[in-house]
């Protein structure tokens, strides 16, 4: 069974938050995931997302094609993401949770920011993606797939 496996964590309780931590979703079993994208997630995570990005809140509105005024209704209603704005700003957190397990398979995580470096990275244009960002693509699902294939083959050195 291999790490990712082992460290697989099952669907939270309906109503607990458990996306304030990039490695705690990217470690959810598949079923579990789309539970929580199906439960919704709090619009309030956005803010904390991108605080703890270091991006603006526009910004990542922006790169994931999400309305700055459904967004902020939602956060002064405190009401729940629909799926596909869940399934949106839970593809983010997956990035970082990945990049952080990629770090602490490689390295020294001490210090490292994950969040931080995702940040970053989704604003540089990448020749892989013909000069555009990954941020560019992160308003699909197969735009976040593809996205993180290329942190994936960044991580064996198949685009050093």
């Amino acid at each position: 069974m291999s790490n990712s496996k082992a460290t697989a964590k099952r669907a939270p309780a309906p109503g607990t938050t458990i996306v304030s931590d990039g490695i705690q979703v990217y470690r959810l079993d598949p079923q579990a995931r789309i539970a929580v994208i199906r439960q919704g997630i709090s619009a309030a995570t956005i803010s904390n997302l991108s605080s703890r990005m270091g991006m603006s809140k526009e910004h990542l509105l922006s790169s994931l094609g999400l309305s700055r005024a459904t967004i902020s209704r939602k956060e002064k209603d405190a009401t729940l993401l629909s799926k596909d704005e869940s399934e949106r700003v839970l593809g983010v957190e997956t990035l970082i949770g990945m990049v952080q397990t990629m770090v602490e398979q490689s390295g020294d995580p001490a210090g490292f920011d994950a969040a931080r470096w995702v940040s970053d990275w989704l604003t540089r244009p990448l020749p892989a993606l013909a000069g555009a960002t990954p941020a560019s693509y992160m308003d699909t699902f197969e735009g976040q797939k593809l996205v993180a294939e290329l942190l994936s083959m960044s991580q064996s050195g198949a685009y050093a």
